[in-house]
């Protein structure tokens, strides 16, 4: 008996020792996907969102195309950012699709641009009007001042 177990292990332990025939694999960085500014209809119209469909938004505090939003504002309103150039798409105007100057953030026409961590999934819009200082932007490069 303790020769079979013997004979019986010893392929077993090859098998282990060698990963069984399967290759570990390694992750892989993925590369950082191109930042795209396009259009989607909401319940308040037409409305700025990037590529996966996610609302864009606007501070009012922001002039000059440039960001007035701290580190704390940063933590709720992620600024849109890419290490490439912002690609204008579908419904967009590819004029008023710019970075801001010594920044990686996307602006629309004289509007940085930023996410709301309030807004779970795609299409949602529950940052507009927040504290009347957060908007929607309309393809025109104007906000939507309407209710949600």
């Amino acid at each position: 008996m303790r020769t079979r177990m013997g004979l019986l292990a010893a392929p077993l332990l090859l098998l282990a020792a060698c990963g069984g025939g399967q290759t570990e694999q390694q992750p892989q960085a993925q590369p950082e996907q191109q930042a795209t500014v396009k259009v989607a209809q909401t319940d308040l119209g037409p409305v700025l969102v990037d590529q996966a469909g996610r609302t864009l938004y606007a501070f009012t505090k922001d002039e000059n195309k440039s960001s007035a939003c701290d580190a704390d504002c940063i933590a709720v309103w992620p600024a849109l950012t890419s290490k490439s150039k912002v690609v204008s798409g579908d419904g967009v105007d590819p004029n008023l699709v710019k970075q801001a100057e010594g920044s990686s953030q996307a602006v629309y026409g004289k509007w940085p641009l930023y996410y709301y961590v309030g807004d779970a999934v795609a299409g949602d819009i529950n940052g507009q009007g927040v504290d009347e200082e957060w908007f929607l932007v309309a393809p025109d490069g104007k906000l939507v001042k309407k209710s949600a």
